[in-house]
């Protein structure tokens, strides 16, 4: 949900406190004598601060909560033990949405300070409740706050929340779970919601006994109460902040081995097997890794039918959409495998970085996420077998971070909104890239020795960025060179000039929407590496001023900087630079490895983006391609043709989309004819087959088109029983969605289907239909949140817009409900909001809701989308046309 704060000037006591800095923000609240009773109608907020004050910490939740998933609601009780710094009259902490009925203060003796009922104020704009004491708090005492709560079950996906799910028979059961990260811990109990406020958890939770209570520790005891009720009663938590607490309700089944349990709905049980096996393996691996055994007794994974998230990393009970967690061999292919252990591996992670060890504060999520991200790259050649993981990731991170609209890795956050917003591929991908050059950089020995002991050291507790340029440092200053990738915004270039034996370097700021005005005083520190035809060595260079010089030798043929991708930085060669790679690969292509010709392609294709290569040179660079045997460059070289076909299929360019079609079909048709239409082969080969065969399919290929119409055809026969290879069954479902009788089996199959993942394939496949009717209807059922889930939304609206015929649907759909699509908290994914729409009219729409979506980065990352691709069309269309005419002719 989209919250917008406005920081309000609140008045303690009749005295006026000024607005004050996140770090101002520990000041005492002005403490009274003993005082009468007073009613909240004499009383004025005492707090005018976004972050809480830190001088009450609290210690100890004891938590009870009582869900009823009939009436949809809960009513719950907090004693939360507090350490008192400062003399004070006030607890301020976080609540919103929730009844407070009851507050009282208790001594540490649990004596009462006071006989009266305590006056309870609320701020809903800081989502904060103040709780006054007439007698005063004494610094250095401890103190207990006793509350008494009630709230309806969250109908969104934040907070405590009621989802549902269906059985075959057709029944609609409810269960009740929990997601918190950032900031919605609050939403269902009262509690200081910061990641500093580090704190100790019992909690009981009360249910039927057709039920079941998963929470972060193991049941300790289970009590049966006088009107029939169980009551849970969990083991005390170790020491973890507000957003990593979790409770659930539910009626799932489980799998378990060793200390981990994977829960899913009962009908969906045979599906989460998988999930053990690798959950249990990288366990395992991760525990060896960091050289600190796992620290909770007990590893739950639950499958939540509603969740918007991949998934969520709470301690000792991480939640998952059941597209990240269940796995159907009959329906999931081998990328849905991949995803699967990758969201595992990535949720794993964090229990180390994040739970063991927490940043102190939003601004540094990356110090989560990013470290959980590159782990999954770390952790899966132990379990899977993905070489381009890193590659997407990278590449993912700088087509991001070469927008104007991008931010640094750490960079301010105090609302919600703001929070929310640094959940994004800057803090994710690029914080997981910058890592993985770190690591290049320091040695893989002494990278792993450092963040094991920046593990130990900070263990239980919170720290910042500069704690892990200490701990990884030995004895090296690492700050000075990390702080320029951290703290400023952007991907460096690196402009190679090959003069004698010398290159010449000149480093600037990539940006593939550059203005005249942007700023030019962008410097990193810039760990260059790069291999020569006269050696096998790896030659490296810290490139730290803008211009620089390094020696190579006269006898040197050809130069490749950023050797196997491994520095977050794009290589740009003047001269006869490109030439010269460009004949390499003509030559003998093998001389590069796999992921040096991927990065080729890679920098290529983004330099023209920018303006700063031509078009037919890029086209040139992958004219080799028909020799290329590693499918990792064939999918990045494939995957521009295929880019600049949608654009132009989109902007309607006819000759230009037959002319691309026709290429790409001759020029693949070796590649195209070897395919099987099978799931056989290693995870790369099975990823092509699957791009490569969808792609010949919405080209028109004929072959193509037969096989996949006798597939749908053998499919209807069945009754939509039979099984199709996983890898082909998207492309199949979409030929056979075209036709009315193929599109109506599929959505029935939809309706009916209990496989998540199986449903998402045939949701792509309803959404290619050629009739906007259809499509209409589909985005209807969309917003109706009944055979569409909620959850699929925003994936929905991406789908219909990535199709021709409904790019134009979709962004009037977007308009029209945008508000609806704000309050189902869409609006903080750029899908949604920009569907592969290129016009002028988009801009006026976000001015003409300026003051709604003013805090919405998204909103600014749609504008330099659109400017991006007006500015490629401006650039490259005559290039392109011009070239493909060569080819065709």
């Amino acid at each position: 949900m989209v919250r917008f704060l406005v920081l309000a000037l609140l008045s303690l006591a009749g005295v006026t406190q000024t607005s004050a800095s996140p770090t101002q923000a520990s000041e005492p609240l002005n403490p009274t004598e003993e005082q009468p009773p007073l009613g909240t109608g004499s009383l004025s907020f005492p707090w005018s601060h976004l972050r809480l004050p830190g001088y009450i910490v609290p210690l100890h939740y004891h938590l009870l909560l009582h869900p009823n998933l009939t009436m949809l609601s809960y009513s719950g009780t907090v004693r939360i033990e507090l350490q008192v710094q400062n003399n004070t009259n006030w607890v301020v902490l976080h609540s919103k949405g929730l009844r407070i009925t009851t507050a009282t203060m208790l001594d540490q003796n649990l004596a009462h300070l006071s006989d009266k009922v305590l006056p309870v104020l609320h701020n809903p704009t800081h989502e904060q409740t103040a709780i006054f004491s007439p007698r005063v708090l004494s610094g250095g005492q401890k103190y207990f706050l006793f509350l008494e709560f009630g709230a309806e079950l969250g109908e969104g996906f934040y907070g405590f929340y009621r989802s549902t799910y269906r059985t075959s028979s057709g029944e609609t059961r409810n269960l009740a779970s929990t997601h918190f990260e950032p900031t919605s811990a609050r939403m269902a109990f009262p509690c200081f919601d910061e990641p500093s406020f580090k704190a100790n958890y019992s909690i009981s939770i009360r249910r039927s006994r057709a039920h079941t209570a998963l929470s972060n520790m193991p049941i300790e005891q289970t009590v049966v109460l006088d009107d029939g009720l169980m009551e849970d009663r969990f083991a005390v938590s170790v020491r973890m902040s507000s957003y990593l607490v979790a409770f659930i309700v539910c009626d799932f089944k489980s799998v378990s081995a060793t200390t981990v349990s994977v829960y899913a709905a009962p009908e969906k049980w045979q599906h989460t097997h998988y999930a053990l096996k690798a959950a249990v393996k990288l366990l395992e691996f991760y525990e060896k890794y960091f050289n600190i055994k796992y620290p909770l007794p007990k590893q739950d994974l639950v499958a939540i039918p509603d969740f918007q998230a991949g998934a969520m990393e709470n301690w000792g009970l991480i939640t998952f959409r059941e597209t990240s967690l269940l796995f159907d061999p009959a329906t999931s292919s081998g990328s849905d495998r991949v995803w699967v252990t990758m969201v595992i591996a990535h949720e794993l992670a964090h229990q180390w970085f994040g739970n063991l060890v927490t940043m102190q504060w939003w601004n540094d999520i990356w110090l989560n996420e990013g470290f959980a991200r590159y782990m999954e790259y770390i952790s899966l050649p132990f379990f899977i077998s993905q070489e381009d993981y890193l590659v997407d990731t990278c590449f993912a991170a700088i087509g991001r971070d070469s927008l104007n609209s991008s931010h640094p890795i750490s960079s301010a956050a105090e609302s919600p909104t703001q929070i929310e917003e640094m959940f994004d591929t800057v803090s994710y991908d690029k914080g997981a890239c910058v890592l993985h050059m770190l690591r290049h950089y320091l040695t893989d020995q002494v990278f792993q020795s450092g963040i094991v002991r920046y593990l130990r050291r900070y263990s239980y507790s919170n720290a910042h960025n500069q704690d892990l340029w200490d701990s990884l440092a030995n004895h090296l200053d690492l700050t000075s060179m990390m702080n320029t990738w951290t703290l400023q915004t952007g991907v460096p270039l690196v402009t190679v000039t090959r003069q004698g034996s010398h290159l010449l370097l000149k480093q600037e700021r990539f940006l593939r929407t550059a203005h005249p005005s942007d700023p030019t005083w962008f410097l990193w520190h810039i760990p260059l590496t790069y291999r020569t035809d006269t050696s096998t060595s790896i030659h490296r260079h810290l490139m730290t001023t803008l211009t620089d010089s390094m020696e190579v030798g006269e006898e040197v043929g050809w130069v490749k900087v950023n050797v196997d991708m491994a520095g977050y930085y794009l290589v740009h060669y003047d001269g006869s630079g490109w030439d010269d790679l460009i004949q390499l690969l003509k030559d003998n292509h093998t001389a590069l490895t796999f992921m040096d010709r991927t990065h080729l392609i890679h920098n290529a294709f983004q330099l023209t983006t920018a303006g700063r290569l031509s078009l037919d040179k890029a086209l040139d660079l992958i004219g080799y391609l028909r020799s290329e045997s590693h499918t990792v460059p064939l999918l990045e070289g494939l995957g521009y043709l295929e880019a600049f076909y949608r654009i132009v299929e989109r902007r309607d360019i006819p000759d230009v989309t037959q002319n691309l079609r026709t290429y790409i079909l001759w020029y693949f048709r070796d590649v195209i004819d070897r395919q099987t239409w099978s799931d056989k082969g290693s995870v790369s080969e099975r990823r092509l087959r699957s791009e490569l065969l969808s792609l010949a399919c919405h080209l028109g290929d004929l072959p193509c088109l037969k096989q996949a119409q006798r597939s749908f055809t053998h499919w209807l026969d069945s009754n939509s029983t039979l099984n199709l290879p996983a890898d082909v069954a998207e492309t199949v479902y979409s030929v056979g969605a075209q036709e009315d009788t193929g599109w109506a089996s599929l959505l029935q199959t939809y309706t009916h289907s209990l496989s998540e993942t199986h449903k998402r394939k045939i949701l792509s496949a309803l959404a290619s239909s050629r009739d906007t009717n259809k499509l209409t209807r589909l985005l209807e059922l969309g917003l109706e949140g009944e055979v569409i889930r909620t959850q699929d939304l925003d994936s929905l609206i991406a789908m219909v817009a990535r199709n021709p015929r409904g790019r134009h649907l979709a962004w009037s759909y977007v308009q029209k409900y945008w508000s609806t699509l704000v309050d189902k908290g869409m609006a903080h994914n750029p899908r949604p909001c920009l569907p592969g729409v290129c016009v002028p009219q988009v801009r006026v729409f976000f001015e003409s809701i300026h003051e709604q979506a003013s805090q919405l980065r998204v909103t600014e990352v749609a504008m330099d989308n659109i400017q991006k691709n007006i500015l490629w069309l401006q650039r490259n269309l005559g290039t392109l046309r011009s070239w493909l005419d060569q080819q065709i002719d």
